[in-house]
């Protein structure tokens, strides 16, 4: 298949180069030196790849974006621009360009971003699955969104640590991974969930520990702050780091180096920080949880996720591509969905959030048999205190936090109530484990002596 490719460049040097390198690879390429001269050639064929500059003689090419879509809603568009300016580059991506390349342009960047471009279909619209995140993962026109996209683009230009706060399913791992990729930063994109791994475990993960330092430890290993090297280290659930560990972070922030367990020397690190919770950590401080001093060096730039209730014009959206999405992975076809489904969609209170969202979309997927999605099969799970309660034993579908909460209530049966022996069961800490049995209302029997 020939792909035709219009160049909306008003450098003539570099819209002849681009145009003998995209006809070398087959294309069909026509050349605007203008706004008004693009939309003459739109007017006149549709292309399926449009290489928008920004600059333009008579106008800026992000302004194009809208009317080359609605002309053409298939056309892929790929913004080039000559500075930095990355929130007008995330905002351009969320009004429909595919992606965004910096100039001077390099020729295996850009083609790597045709390739992309050209393997998304209007059949198959969420971006093809690379290990990097997409910034239409970020999915929603509200003001809200827009005000992330913003943060993100203006984080992505600093070094400096940045907190990001919300409930639990609103995207925060997404927002981290957009602010390294946006950063330039040459390091990895190194994450752990200080919720997820019991306490003595932990120090070794972040800091890394020498040979020898305790049974097992066969051979030095460098901790998460090292393997980040001069990326990022993004620590999620930071609001469930034990009082001890909160001490040594803010040394290594501080300081700027680690101290491997059974180390008796620093070894200098520059990760870019990106911590995120759920929690508020100064109200989590005044109670004596969490360390004040702590909580200022990590909210230097605070990004606040809205909760899905809070952003209901986007449902709609959301709901498109989720169920693309799932659609994908069944290999089955995006169903429609009725209208009194989407206003059962629209009036739910979405406790979960965005992951709340997708697990009841593809839950009605499974179960949709006639081709479509309709307002029966728009099932919530009943909630009670908790945002998670405890359903039926033999339901097929579960959310995580029901998942979860069931779980720990097994474990917490198991050993009569003993905390201690439930977290290393569980492999999390105690405030942890307190936390998730307030959250999830469980219920903790007499403690086995």
């Amino acid at each position: 298949m020939t792909h035709e490719l219009l160049i909306v460049e008003d450098d003539s040097s570099l819209s002849q180069m681009l145009t003998l390198h995209f006809e070398d690879q087959g294309m069909r390429v026509r050349v605007a030196h203008s706004c008004a001269r693009a939309l003459e050639q739109l007017a006149a064929r549709q292309p399926d790849l449009v290489l928008l500059d920004q600059q333009l003689p008579d106008g800026l090419g992000s302004e194009l974006i809208p009317r080359i879509l609605d002309r053409h809603p298939d056309t892929r568009i790929i913004m080039m621009t000559g500075v930095h300016d990355l929130e007008l580059a995330i905002q351009a991506i969320q009004q429909g360009a595919t992606d965004f390349i910096h100039k001077p342009v390099k020729t295996r960047v850009l083609q790597e971003a045709v390739n992309k471009a050209l393997a998304w279909t209007p059949a198959s619209p969420m971006a093809p699955a690379t290990d990097e995140p997409n910034i239409r993962e970020l999915i929603g026109r509200s003001e809200a969104m827009l005000e992330v996209s913003k943060q993100i683009a203006l984080s992505a230009q600093s070094s400096a640590t940045v907190l990001i706060s919300g409930e639990s399913g609103t995207g925060k791992e997404i927002v981290a991974r957009l602010i390294h990729q946006y950063s330039g930063r040459e390091g990895r994109f190194v994450a752990i969930n200080c919720a997820a791994i019991v306490d003595s475990l932990l120090e070794s993960e972040l800091f890394g520990h020498v040979k020898g330092a305790f049974t097992g430890a066969t051979a030095d290993k460098p901790g998460r702050f090292q393997q980040a090297g001069d990326g990022t280290l993004f620590l999620d659930e930071i609001g469930e780091l034990a009082p001890p560990l909160q001490a040594k972070l803010l040394r290594a922030l501080q300081e700027q180096t680690v101290e491997p367990v059974g180390g008796n020397h620093s070894v200098p690190v520059n990760a870019r920080i990106i911590a995120a919770t759920h929690r508020d950590l100064f109200q989590a401080a005044r109670e004596g949880e969490f360390r004040e001093d702590l909580a200022y060096r990590l909210d230097v730039i605070n990004i606040q996720l809205p909760p899905l209730r809070q952003r209901q014009e986007d449902i709609p959206l959301l709901v498109q591509a989720l169920l693309a999405r799932a659609a994908q992975k069944m290999e089955r076809p995006v169903p429609p969905l009725d209208d009194a489904a989407m206003d059962r969609l629209l009036q739910h209170p979405w406790p979960g959030n965005v992951r709340e969202l997708e697990n009841v979309l593809t839950q009605a997927l499974v179960q949709a048999r006639d081709g479509s999605i309709t307002a029966e099969l728009i099932r919530f799970h009943e909630t009670g205190g908790g945002e998670a309660s405890s359903p039926p034993e033999d339901s097929p579908l579960q959310t995580l936090e029901q998942v979860e909460a069931r779980h720990i209530q097994k474990v917490l049966d198991h050993t009569g109530g003993h905390k201690a022996n439930s977290c290393r069961i569980l492999g999390i800490s105690r405030p942890a484990l307190d936390r998730k049995i307030r959250k999830y209302q469980l219920r903790v029997g007499p403690a086995r002596k």
